[in-house]
């Protein structure tokens, strides 16, 4: 681990990251110290930054930070966090702040390979995500409405819960981005007014625009998943998980979603 470039595993407790969830992470997989997907993890990272108005560290430093938490690693997960460091008390953002950037990386534990190949059970969350546009689409460091999803199940047999925002409208899962195909289009939620909008998420919508496929963004309804032809989940460590059941819903694993599989 990392922090401000240096070994070390504390920082201030005077944080604005710890007090107030002040700043933003991205999660990625590692191959002997190369970052996957970083075209789109940078760019997440970077419009994140923007969005908060939080200064972003040099691409090329992170790059080496990574390398070097993650290069003794065959296959590592690794984890940056940026947040507007030490401030004093209150919400106002400091006229001038020196940012804390953690760079960690762990080993990959995986999932089950079952998961990608016959597909995953999944339920309904009762848990609603706030409606709140200036934060949509931010990988932010307050994730409590995704943690306390996550705790409505214990069942093994479920790995993943989809969430409703404050209308029903569907949005994301507990820890993913959802998608479904329709008469063979590739629609996923529009999440301009919650949700985090994962690097796997904009790699998925740019592979399948480059194979020609029509994809869209749109407000999806629970029916609408329901009745959809196919439905996966995805993020940048499990890469695509197809649905085999979500309520009394059973599909297999459609042709547009192994497509995709095989070149992600």
């Amino acid at each position: 681990m990392l922090v401000n470039g240096q070994p070390g595993d504390s920082i201030s407790a005077s944080d604005r990251g710890l007090a107030y969830g002040d700043g933003i992470y991205r999660t990625l997989e590692a191959r002997h110290g190369t970052p996957l997907l970083w075209h789109w993890q940078w760019q997440r990272l970077a419009a994140d930054c923007a969005a908060l108005r939080l200064p972003c560290p040099d691409e090329a430093l992170l790059l080496r930070e990574i390398a070097s938490v993650a290069a003794k690693l065959e296959r590592a997960v690794v984890k940056v966090v940026l947040t507007r460091g030490v401030g004093q008390r209150g919400y106002a953002m400091p006229a001038a702040c020196t940012p804390t950037r953690i760079v960690s990386a762990s080993t990959w534990a995986g999932y089950p390979a079952e998961r990608a190949a016959q597909g995953i059970a999944a339920r309904w969350c009762d848990t609603r995500l706030a409606i709140q546009p200036s934060l949509a689409g931010i990988k932010h460091l307050n994730r409590l409405e995704n943690v306390l999803a996550r705790s409505e199940w214990t069942d093994p047999a479920i790995a993943e819960g989809l969430m409703l925002d404050m209308d029903g409208t569907v949005v994301e899962g507990t820890m993913s981005n959802l998608f479904i195909v329709r008469a063979g289009e590739l629609i996923t939620p529009l999440l301009d007014r919650c949700g985090v909008s994962g690097a796997m998420r904009a790699c998925v919508i740019d592979t399948a625009a480059n194979l020609g496929l029509h994809v869209r963004e749109a407000r999806l309804s629970p029916d609408e998943v329901m009745a959809a032809d196919e439905v996966f989940v995805c993020n940048s460590l499990a890469g695509i998980w197809p649905l085999r059941q979500l309520a009394e819903r059973q599909w297999q694993p459609g042709a547009l979603t192994r497509r995709l599989q095989q070149l992600l």
